[in-house]
């Protein structure tokens, strides 16, 4: 993964964590879980781009091995 992948799902993280705190200091539910919903998103972006990442090594790796390289 990029850093800036990363990066951007940890802002996306945080985000969330904050619309969370304010639905949760106002009282506000929808606000609460749109928060938990956003920091879900950004999990779930995260682990598909480390899973993307562990596939593309494995394909280098087979890569280098076919290739003697």
């Amino acid at each position: 993964m990029n850093h800036s992948d990363h990066a951007q799902n940890k802002a996306e993280e945080l985000k969330g964590r904050a619309k969370e705190a304010a639905g949760a200091a106002t009282d506000d539910d929808q606000l609460r879980h749109e928060g938990r919903a956003d920091q879900g998103e950004a999990t779930a972006k995260e682990k598909v781009s480390e899973a993307a990442d562990k596939l593309k090594e494995g394909v280098d790796t087979v890569k280098e091995k076919l290739t003697g390289r």
